[in-house]
């Protein structure tokens, strides 16, 4: 770990500050505002949805401009947007409310792209514990989100315009510190006789076995956390719990999520990325099991933290696998199918989860999750019986 590589850990913290709140407040709000109780995740589903549309134009700009101009950004556009969203609870709109989370996709959408600049920021060999550490910064937000949603949502004389306006000085306060690291330089572009871009397209990246499963491992683990954490507010609230209740909950789901980054990449280094994302899978399908035994805070709390764990498995697991598919010119497309992969999915799960929860109930929501960890859980027995890969084969640069 160095300077650079610790303030853009920071950053990361900052990033998760502000996603956790959203998720925190997005719902609750959404239900407060919205014409019919099915539409509460809209906001929500506005912020995914957003990032999944986003992905390109993060890439382009990136690919234009570099990293920090990149980065930057996206954060203005987070200051933009959390300013939007607390003008439109001020007024009672919910559709405004819906347009400024979707803007905020794209500060999302930019924020996927840390975990990358991680590792070309740390030597080759350190590339698994950069990602790993860089990701493990989460903690900061899980300790500072559901703080920030708690104590600033009455400091306004409508509840929860306080928040945005506290996560609008997160993201200037990000702002400052990107300013302060250096990034690698670009690496040279290929380009084939006719100038274009001698790397592969997305069709032919995605043909590659080991880049597919990433891409898809990655896109449906954060698909299944996103569809219960979205609809957990929610659900504790149908059980008579307090907002309260809920934040803690969170803010463990938000352990599980990173405090496993300090070690994660040193497991990946022993054991391989396979080995670890399929614990992930069980332990997200140990997640169900715990959720599906009651009601209570405690078993709320602990199926969440063990999601959170499993998605960090996967997720980073992911992340470490596709570094071995692409080379150096590609990264930007590369990075991009990724993440578009991870919104687009992400998207659909959070009206998924509003639209289950609300009208199905928290067993059945449950219940469906199990469809994509199963197909999750075959791809991975699928690579690693098409070519097992005990170790991870040295990756290529990001």
């Amino acid at each position: 770990m160095n300077r650079n590589l610790w303030l853009l850990a920071l950053c990361q913290g900052f990033l998760l500050t502000n996603n956790i709140a959203f998720v925190a407040i997005n719902g609750l709000v959404g239900l407060r505002l919205a014409p019919m109780a099915w539409m509460a995740t809209l906001p929500v589903m506005g912020y995914v949805l957003g990032s999944a549309l986003a992905t390109p134009v993060v890439a382009w700009v990136q690919a234009r401009w570099g990293r920090r101009i990149g980065f930057q950004t996206g954060l203005l556009v987070a200051l933009l947007s959390t300013l939007l969203a607390a003008w439109a609870i001020d007024s009672q709109s919910f559709w405004g409310l819906v347009g400024a989370t979707f803007i905020a996709g794209y500060y999302s959408a930019n924020g996927q792209l840390y975990r990358f600049a991680a590792a070309e920021l740390a030597l080759p060999e350190a590339r698994e514990r950069a990602v790993s550490w860089v990701l493990a910064a989460g903690l900061f937000g899980a300790v500072v989100g559901p703080y920030l949603a708690v104590h600033s949502q009455q400091i306004w004389m409508v509840p929860f315009v306080g928040a945005y306006l506290a996560l609008a000085a997160v993201a200037l306060l990000s702002l400052l510190v990107m300013g302060r690291i250096e990034f690698a330089p670009e690496p040279v572009r290929l380009t084939g006789a006719a100038g274009q871009d001698a790397g592969r397209s997305i069709w032919q990246l995605l043909r590659e076995p080991v880049f597919f499963v990433a891409c898809m491992a990655a896109a449906l683990g954060y698909g299944v956390m996103n569809l219960l954490m979205a609809a957990t507010p929610l659900a504790m609230q149908q059980c008579g719990l307090d907002f309260g209740a809920t934040a803690i909950v969170l803010q463990w789901h938000v352990i599980g999520m990173f405090a496993p980054g300090f070690f994660t990449g040193d497991f990946i280094k022993r054991w391989g990325a396979l080995p670890v994302m399929g614990v992930g899978v069980l332990l997200n399908a140990a997640c169900v099991a715990v959720a599906l035994s009651g009601v209570d805070v405690l078993q709320f709390g602990v199926a969440l933290f063990l999601l959170g764990v499993g998605w960090n498995f996967l997720f980073t697991g992911g992340t470490s696998l596709s570094l071995q598919a692409y080379a150096p010119h590609e990264k930007d497309r590369a990075q991009a199918v990724i993440n578009f992969a991870v919104f687009a999915v992400m998207a659909l799960t959070s009206f998924a989860s509003g639209a289950l929860v609300t009208t199905s109930g928290w067993f059945w929501l449950n219940a469906f999750s199990l469809l994509p960890l199963g197909a999750t859980g075959l791809m991975l027995w699928w690579l690693h019986a098409r070519a097992p890969l005990a170790a991870p084969a040295p990756a290529l640069d990001a």
